[in-house]
């Protein structure tokens, strides 16, 4: 599925920018974002999984809500100057970019 594989491409990009820098030795926010874009592809395969339309989109709503969430702290990642404006823009770019294409 297309979507899985987008949701797997955001869940690498926020490994590898939470891998450098002084975010790589703050290890709760690092792990929470890694959480929430995981969760993305993980709640993606799980209501995949269960072979229902009611279950996927069950799911893809609670992939929805994990996106919010990598979008809620990338704010706070910016504001605490973990990442710059220019990787900022591009997640939430990323996220928005997904969401509107396949998660509305």
């Amino acid at each position: 599925m297309e979507i899985w594989k987008k949701s797997i491409d955001l869940a690498i990009e926020i490994y590898n920018l939470t891998q450098k820098g002084p975010l790589n030795n703050e290890f709760s926010l690092k792990d929470q974002i890694r959480r929430s874009a995981t969760s993305v592809s993980n709640n993606i395969a799980e209501g995949f999984e269960y072979g229902n339309n009611n279950q996927l989109v069950r799911f893809l709503r609670i992939a929805k809500g994990s996106l919010g969430e990598v979008r809620s702290q990338i704010v706070v990642l910016q504001r605490l100057n973990f990442i710059t404006s220019d990787e900022y823009q591009k997640i939430y770019n990323d996220c928005k970019l997904f969401q509107n294409r396949f998660l509305v």
